[in-house]
């Protein structure tokens, strides 16, 4: 029995050492034929290098190629967009606005193209098209980007806009046409809109009351929804000022009754 173990021992230690020169072999034939492939290229160097290039110049020509058709086709879009946003702007009481899209070139290739995108804008007779960001306020921000959102308003997937001071330096008409703007926007995203028109008031679903007081030595700011007689009140309060009159009331009672009935048949 002793022999035996002895016989199974010594087969055991044979086979390990097999097992152990083939890993060690199998290693080096690797580590070898991995330098060979290395030494190979060295001596080839020039050959080498050269197929290197014809691939990198084949896979750049073909990128450039690819850059240059995207830059077409977002530029053939380009005219019909500008066209539209001119147009969006008009209603929006940009009376006498100037708008193009520029395109440059980058040094470089990106994930999105060659191209460098910048929205050109002239709000003013005279005035020279300028870089969207230089030359308007907030208000104006705030109106180009509805204008830019209406367009877009089924592309987009930006879920929740919010928009303030959107009504600086607008009323009557103009207002109307935001309130219709931001309704149809209103069909595939949620919108906020922090407003003091009516015409604006009048056009939104449900409506939130901020409001400020003392409490103690701290100031307090609140936000309650408002409940549909609340509205009315407050778009009469946005009507009449201090002093609400039945007729106000009565007023926005029927500004509310026509926004409602708009957006059930010109907005579905």
């Amino acid at each position: 029995m002793a022999k035996l173990e002895c016989e199974l021992q010594g087969d055991f230690s044979l086979i390990l050492s097999q097992l152990e020169d083939e890993i060690i072999n199998g290693s080096v034939s690797a580590s070898l034929e991995e330098k060979r492939k290395r030494l190979e290229e060295l001596q080839n160097y020039d050959a080498f290098r050269e197929q290197t290039e014809k691939k990198l110049k084949i896979s750049t020509d073909h990128l450039c190629r690819l850059c240059t058709d995207l830059s077409e086709i977002r530029k053939k879009a380009s005219v019909e967009l500008v066209k539209r946003i001119r147009s969006g702007l008009l209603d929006l009481n940009f009376l006498d606005v100037n708008f193009a899209i520029d395109f440059r070139k980058k040094k470089n290739y990106t994930d999105n193209g060659t191209d460098d995108i910048q929205y050109l804008i002239s709000t003013n007779p005279g005035e020279t098209l300028k870089p969207l960001g230089q030359i308007v306020s907030g208000g104006e921000l705030s109106r180009i980007m509805l204008a830019l959102k209406a367009i877009l308003a089924d592309r987009d997937e930006i879920e929740t806009l919010i928009f303030d001071e959107i009504d600086t330096g607008i009323s009557g008409r103009t207002a109307q046409k935001v309130s219709e703007k931001m309704a149809v926007i209103g069909q595939h995203h949620q919108v906020l809109c922090i407003t003091h028109l009516p015409q604006i008031a009048a056009m939104a679903d449900s409506h939130f009351e901020i409001e400020k007081h003392l409490q103690g030595t701290e100031t307090i700011t609140q936000i309650h929804v408002l409940k549909e007689h609340d509205s009315i009140r407050e778009l009469a309060r946005l009507l009449g000022g201090a002093e609400i009159t039945p007729a106000v009331l009565e007023n926005a009672k029927e500004m509310k009754e026509l926004a409602q009935k708009q957006k059930n048949t010109r907005f579905k």
